[in-house]
């Protein structure tokens, strides 16, 4: 049985560079079956816990959490909002922590970001290793992408980032098989 990686950018834009470099990065993996999706998919209103005693925990929120049982891996890859990470990414999180606090139940994670900036959204991947490897993440490595604009070209990354990108899912296929 093949093994399953679920990948997805923390972003709800339909112009996600993120989605950019997850679709390019998922082009790379050969070593196991891949879910990519979008947080857009997902109709989850802003968590809050009043929402939740009234309402309960929404049907997107155990989709989701399904598709996170389901995975062998993840490769996660997030933008960086005011030196944070997007409220959209953290509002799914949220949601889901909520049915199971372990969601990652010690599965293996490459994190990546990127952004426009040289840094890459390097202030929001430290937040997002910090926040998934207490829910049960085991982060395999980090690599933040940026100069975007400068770096991606037509699907394709630089020399560099296949490089970074290519020893992470080296790591992740040697946990995971």
């Amino acid at each position: 049985m093949s093994k399953k990686i679920l990948a997805f950018a923390g972003s709800n834009s339909k112009q996600s560079i993120n989605a950019r470099l997850i679709n390019s990065v998922v082009g790379m993996v050969d070593f196991a079956e891949v879910d990519n999706i979008s947080i857009r998919s997902f109709d989850l209103p802003l968590y809050g816990i009043d929402y939740e005693k009234e309402i309960g925990i929404p049907d997107d929120a155990h989709k989701f959490n399904d598709l996170i049982k389901k995975a062998d891996a993840f490769i996660i890859s997030t933008p960086e909002h005011n030196g944070s990470l997007p409220v959209a990414f953290k509002n799914v999180i949220d949601w889901v922590s909520r049915i199971d606090n372990d969601i990652f139940n010690d599965k293996p994670m490459v994190l990546l970001s990127s952004s426009p900036g040289k840094r890459g959204g390097l202030s929001s991947l430290g937040h997002a290793e910090s926040i998934l490897s207490r829910l049960g993440a085991e982060i395999l490595g980090t690599y933040a992408f940026g100069s975007f604009k400068e770096r991606y070209n037509n699907g394709s990354l630089d020399e560099e980032a296949q490089l970074e990108i290519n020893n992470l899912l080296a790591k992740l296929e040697d946990k995971i098989n």
